[in-house]
């Protein structure tokens, strides 16, 4: 069991800017630098993934598209999804990548379970789901052993954009949240569940609050 798993809650800020600072923190840390998680809410953007075809961009409008380094298909963030970049050294921790997909997924499963709403993984398509439509994406990138890009979970927000493009790739994949699910719901409490329920299932010890933002 790892030591501790600090982490950096960012707020609201531009897509660009996290995934310059996220690039820029994996590619300068060490063997001993700690392993972080940035919790983030993204202005509304839609971001192509390594594997992205044009053909799932439907209708971007005035919402910009920014080509990214993640795994996956075309997504969508805006405000009231909550986005947690996980920054690990996969390698110290002894994670393969499909091991670590399927931690994030039961993560999130028991997340949503917290608040009485059943969910499910499916093995050809990542993410979480409920009742067929999805609630949570999820898109890694690993570079010299290290973890970068994360989760993003649905919570209370427009899902309108989402039908601009064929979410992840799939056409008329339904998307939910957990305010339709749930009720109403406190973002912050969310990112509080989901922050306990990272240290259980990537196996650390504790979890830290870490000062300050990102270069």
């Amino acid at each position: 069991m790892s030591a501790s798993l600090g982490f950096r809650d960012l707020g609201l800020l531009p897509y660009p800017l996290v995934l310059e600072a996220m690039r820029r923190f994996t590619d300068q840390r060490g063997p001993q630098t700690g392993d972080e998680v940035w919790l983030v809410e993204h202005p509304a953007v839609f971001t192509q993934g390594q594997a992205g075809k044009a053909e799932h961009l439907l209708l971007p409008g005035d919402i910009p598209v920014v080509q990214t380094d993640r795994g996956g298909q075309v997504t969508y963030h805006g405000p009231g999804q909550l986005v947690a970049y996980l920054l690990l050294d996969v390698r110290r921790l002894g994670f393969g990548v499909r091991d670590l997909v399927s931690r994030m997924e039961r993560c999130l499963i028991e997340l949503l379970g917290s608040y009485g709403v059943e969910a499910a993984a499916k093995p050809d398509a990542p993410g979480v789901y409920v009742d067929g439509a999805k609630i949570a994406s999820l898109g890694l990138r690993i570079r010299n052993g290290c973890s970068f890009h994360g989760l993003a979970l649905n919570v209370d927000m427009d899902l309108a954009p989402f039908r601009r493009i064929n979410p992840c790739g799939y056409a008329g994949l339904a998307m939910t949240q957990l305010r339709d699910q749930a009720g109403p719901i406190e973002l912050t409490e969310v990112r509080a569940r989901l922050r306990g329920q990272l240290v259980k299932h990537l196996d650390y010890a504790e979890q830290t609050t870490l000062a300050g933002g990102i270069d």
